[in-house]
């Protein structure tokens, strides 16, 4: 065989790019409550809005999230069963309570 006879050399073989796994990503971002997790969107709302803006009443929490009332009140109940929030009674009126995140 002479030299222009030969074969082609192969090409060298290029590994594929790197796949990100989710277990191999940095841990960077700051972990949600797990308690939240299975609380619709209306509680972790309302938690926010309480996170952010300190006790409110259900009336005050409502205009914040810019939720009806009825669902403010359903998130309460969510949010009191998982002892997420805590109620105590308005010093202003006493017909109202205060939510507040549990500590």
């Amino acid at each position: 065989m002479s030299a222009t006879d030969s074969e082609p050399e192969p090409e060298p073989e290029q590994d594929p790019e790197p796949e990100l796994d989710s277990e191999s990503k940095p841990e960077s971002e700051p972990h949600p409550n797990t308690a939240l997790t299975g609380l619709p969107p209306s509680a972790k709302l309302v938690y926010k809005v309480l996170e952010y803006e300190g006790s409110l009443t259900q009336e005050e929490l409502a205009a914040e999230s810019r939720l009806c009332s009825r669902t403010v009140r359903y998130a309460l109940g969510k949010l009191e069963k998982a002892e997420q929030v805590d109620s105590r009674v308005c010093l202003q009126d006493a017909r109202q309570s205060k939510y507040q995140i549990v500590e």
